[in-house]
């Protein structure tokens, strides 16, 4: 069987590695043009203290510095969850072409929900959005994380 999603389940096993550090699960990868993986993350903001520490920002940070630019123009972004709106400015000014994204997130997303960030007039780059890819494994994994925290 070929795997339509590769790198979606890249992030969803990052995401699952931040799940058992006790961060809430939330995996990206960030892949370039040619299809090579840049780059791949899940949260630490609980490890690091750092509430800018999302699995998108510690992605687009590292592959930025192994392309040897702060713009990543024609790399695509694979995240299990709808970036906030912090992680939306960040895929903005990186320049990404694409995102892949799992799950909505209702409460704190920036992209199809809240803020909006794509949709402002002041957002000079607006990448492509695919929400609802793998949105069921995205989603339990969610569910899975914080019903053990009740």
């Amino acid at each position: 069987m070929i795997d339509q999603f590769p790198f979606m389940h890249l992030a969803l096993d990052e995401a699952r590695a931040a799940a058992s550090r006790g961060e809430v699960p939330v995996g990206a990868v960030v892949v370039s043009s040619s299809g090579e993986v840049l780059a791949k993350a899940g949260n630490r903001v609980v490890e690091t203290c750092d509430p800018t520490a999302h699995a998108e920002i510690l992605a687009i940070r590292a592959a930025a510095k192994k392309f040897g630019s702060e713009r990543l123009e024609g790399c695509d972004l694979h995240v299990t969850l709808e970036p906030c709106a912090m992680c939306a400015q960040a895929i903005a000014f990186a320049r990404i072409r694409r995102i892949y994204f799992g799950a909505d997130d209702p409460k704190g997303g920036g992209v199809t929900v809240g803020a909006r960030i794509f949709n402002q007039p002041t957002t000079h780059h607006k990448p492509e959005i695919y929400g609802g890819i793998c949105e069921a494994e995205a989603s339990e994994i969610l569910k899975d994380f914080f019903a053990s925290k009740r």
